[in-house]
């Protein structure tokens, strides 16, 4: 026993010595800068404690199995298309994950959460009193000009008392390691906080990549502070089940992802300026049954663009009105409009005496030295030494009168620049302040099988709730590329780390679903912006149309694939599909004459915009309006078809390959809608913009190749594009005629692809939508489904010549366009005043 026990010890030894030996070769080559305080080495020189826990766990991994697990990762965020925009880009950028997380002890962050928790208490505070009494002001507490510099100083909410009781709902920190290891606070984001809902994707994705490890760590769990978040705004609200919305600045927001995966996870509705209108003293939100109330707004949008009345008159994204709803309490806005002014560095060095006076504490966290230059004392000191500064902007980003977007560095300017800002202090200093030159904390990042330093800065979260602050435990970390980065964002080259805060006890799982028996059981279809449904609707539509470039190409094509049919490229079919992707928009009149040409272009041109890529690419674009409403599943699948119709391929072969594997792919797609969307409106407006797509289009095939004198080739391409061959055959024992052809194509209710088919499920589909008129009248839409449905029901295949599918075609087109103008109004059509009455 005692031999088998110490061979057991010695295999086990041998088994941990290549972790070990990994570990010490990452300590040994890990370059601490010097000087600088690290998150893996301590201030002794020593790893900290939850490294050592985090890197013995990671050692035992194999570098196969780390690289697998890095690859995992980044292919979750590839698939689930995580994206943002760096500031002045129009493109998106696939998010930059670090595949190593930030870790915590957990006694560190207590002291983290504290100095937060006390700073958020203090600037609730000072904006209770700027928008208030404003005794800050009156007692010289704080100057006057400090606070009217700012642009987010908005005198049209002064006296207004927040509905809900609250400026900040949620506030955050951007935070670092000072040079004596505790944290200090670099920036305060008071206007509304961004980072949560990456903060988010980059747990969801490193948790699953490291799963063992991740709870091996015992992490704290980030469900219980959106918990928290979610239950504060709808307490808020002034009625028991309140109607809650996201307002976004819209799909072109540099962080517009986060947006979507916010109201998803939280269930709020993601709503923008136009979708919102405001009656009486509350707002509402425009959908496809009217107007319905909202009770809370959590704001994307900067405060001077909410309200073009009252604020920023250019402003497309608020709501006209807004600033008045607020004043009669018929709105909770969260964070209140103005509160961006506490975002101010010329505020930075007021903060520790007003501490002492609000709180009547010291402040536990520290900030940056600050000296705001729009006082004497404080514009020499800078003036006096300007080469030990560094010179920002005391309210904004930007140093007025330099192209840069961050800090000027007065030591590395050349001589005429450096003597241009001092002059520029002097002559208006309040615009100016100088910060002490710091160098942020650094954190490891795995970077070609070993470990490096890398500076961080840290954005902590916290929400107010009725027992005070919550933290959301961990955070949003930005890392930068450059080792001696004296500022980080993420447009500068950056990535992005999951944060771990880690615990030596067992963390309880935690989760946004509700108990059992804490909600009440609802059937209901939800509400639906105007705006979302306008998308859904052309998202069919794109969907079908790119459906039926890809036929006309494999039909093209197929030809082309089999060698007993050479030249059958000839035909006159073959001219009439070349003809109709010319008219399409998917080629040029010039291909014509080389059919490869044709459906090379057709299938992969960025320029064409019929072509299959195009269409494609508008599905993605239209598909990111609807984040919060699409499954993964479903984005993963228009990701796949960009990707692979972006790359490009030369032989006919491939390219009709890729045109069969898309319509795979969008075959799938359909499948999800009809089988794991909920059917309520959203669901009906994607499904009524592809049946309208799909009439349309059938009706003009069935133009072009069930002709009068059309011959069986044609009438073959039409079974083909309609996909009908089987039927038609298990139907008629003869080959393709054309009175036949024309009543499958046209005129059966049972074929799913027919134009009656199409348009009886449009009238279904009418017929559920709620009424938008109070007239009691059939309403337009309806009334020209009708009409279609009844000309179908009674015409007769003989009777359909050329003419007659053209006004046919021509009749669909309308009542596609009667669906657009009927419930997705823009305008001055978009309030909808019949509808005033009665209101939800």
């Amino acid at each position: 026993m005692a031999g088998q026990g110490s061979s057991q010890g010695s295999n086990q030894e041998s088994k941990a010595r290549p972790g070990q030996r990994r570990i010490a070769q990452w300590t040994r080559d890990y370059a601490r800068l010097p000087g600088i305080p690290d998150e893996y080495i301590g201030p002794d020189g020593a790893p900290r404690a939850a490294w050592t826990r985090f890197f013995d766990a990671f050692a035992a991994l194999s570098p196969a199995d780390i690289e697998r697990r890095f690859a995992s990762a980044d292919r979750h965020l590839r698939e689930a298309g995580v994206t943002y925009r760096a500031p002045g880009e129009t493109a998106d950028r696939l998010w930059p994950l670090s595949h190593l997380p930030l870790i915590i002890d957990e006694a560190d962050w207590q002291q983290l959460t504290a100095g937060i928790a006390q700073r958020a208490q203090l600037f609730e505070m000072v904006l209770r009193d700027l928008y208030g009494e404003g005794r800050l002001v009156t007692d010289g507490a704080v100057p006057a000009a400090a606070i009217a510099g700012s642009n987010e100083y908005l005198r049209a909410v002064c006296g207004v008392k927040p509905p809900g009781g609250r400026h900040l709902q949620l506030y955050a920190a951007d935070v670092g390691r000072g040079p004596d290891g505790r944290w200090w606070v670099l920036n305060d984001r008071t206007q509304a906080p961004s980072g949560a809902g990456y903060a988010l994707e980059n747990r969801l994705v490193l948790s699953r990549a490291f799963s063992n490890l991740y709870k091996s760590m015992n992490v704290e769990r980030v469900a219980p502070f959106f918990e928290a978040f979610r239950d504060s705004l709808r307490a808020s609200a002034d009625r028991d089940e309140p109607r809650i919305g996201l307002l976004t600045p819209g799909a072109f927001s540099e962080t517009y992802f986060e947006h979507a995966t916010l109201a998803r996870y939280l269930g709020f509705l993601l709503v923008e300026g136009d979708d919102l209108a405001v009656s009486g003293d509350r707002i509402y939100i425009r959908t496809v049954a009217g107007l319905k109330r909202l009770d809370v707004l959590l704001r994307r949008v900067d405060s001077n663009f909410l309200d073009p009345l009252e604020l920023d008159a250019s402003s497309h994204l608020g709501v006209p009105g807004l600033i008045d709803v607020l004043r009669k309490n018929g709105v909770v806005v969260a964070n209140m409009p103005g509160s961006g002014v506490l975002e101010a560095r010329a505020l930075l060095g007021f903060l520790p005496s007003l501490c002492r006076r609000l709180l009547g504490e010291n402040p536990i966290m520290p900030h940056i030295a600050t000296w705001w230059c729009g006082q004497k004392a404080a514009r020499e000191e800078v003036l006096s030494r300007l080469e030990d500064f560094a010179i920002e902007g005391a309210y904004g980003r930007a140093v007025p009168g330099f192209s840069s977007h961050g800090p000027v560095l007065a030591g590395e300017l050349p001589p005429a620049e450096r003597d241009r800002l001092r002059q520029a202090i002097t002559d208006r200093g309040i615009d100016y302040v100088g910060q002490e030159l710091v160098r942020l904390s650094t954190t490891p990042v795995w970077e070609q099988g070993r470990i490096t330093p890398r500076p961080f800065v840290l954005r902590v979260f916290a929400a107010a709730t009725p027992q005070g602050w919550t933290i959301l435990p961990g955070g949003f970390c930005r890392i930068a590329e450059q080792a001696d980065a004296r500022a980080v964002s993420m447009g500068d080259g950056a990535r992005s780390a999951d944060v771990w805060v880690v615990s030596d006890k067992a963390v309880s799982a935690s989760t946004l679903l509700p108990g059992a028996d804490s909600v009440r059981i609802r059937r209901i279809a939800g509400v639906v912006p105007s705006r979302a449904a306008d998308n859904l609707f052309w998202l069919g539509r794109y969907l079908e149309r790119a459906e039926a470039t890809l036929r006309l190409i494999r039909a093209l094509g197929a030809p082309m694939r089999d060698p007993a049919k050479g030249s059958s490229t000839a035909l006159p079919s073959v001219e009439r599909i070349q003809r109709l992707l010319v008219t399409w928009g998917a080629t040029s009149q010039a291909t014509r004459t080389n059919p490869a040409r044709v459906i090379a272009e057709a299938l992969q041109s960025e320029e064409k915009f019929g072509s299959a890529f195009s269409l494609v690419r508008s599905v993605q674009r239209t598909a990111t309006s609807l984040r919060e409403r699409l499954s993964p599943d479903a984005w993963q699948i228009i990701t796949e078809m960009v990707d692979r119709l972006a790359l490009q391929v030369d032989d006919d072969d491939s390219i009709v390959s890729a045109a069969e594997l898309t319509l795979q792919e969008l075959a799938s797609l359909a499948g999800l809608a009809q089988e794991n969307m909920n059917r309520a409106a959203g669901w009906r407006f994607l499904d009524m913009g592809r049946r309208a797509e799909r009439a349309i289009n059938t009706a003009r095939f069935a133009r072009q190749f069930a002709y009068d004198e059309a011959g069986e080739e044609d009438l073959d391409v039409l079974l083909t594009l309609v996909d009908c061959q089987i039927t038609y055959r298990s139907r008629y024992l003869v080959g393709p005629a054309l009175a036949p052809v024309r009543d499958l194509a046209v005129l059966d209710p049972y074929n799913p692809r027919s134009v009656a088919f199409q348009v009886a499920t449009l009238n279904d589909h009418i017929a559920a939508l709620p009424s938008l008129k109070e007239h009691g009248l059939i309403e337009r839409p309806q009334r020209l489904a009708v009409a279609l449905q009844a000309t179908l029901t009674t015409a007769e295949a003989a009777a359909l010549d050329v003419k007659t599918l053209f006004a046919l075609e021509q009749d669909l087109l309308n009542l596609a366009d009667a669906i657009g103008l009927h419930y997705f109004p823009h305008g001055p059509n978009a309030s909808r005043p019949e509808k005033l009455t009665g209101l939800a």
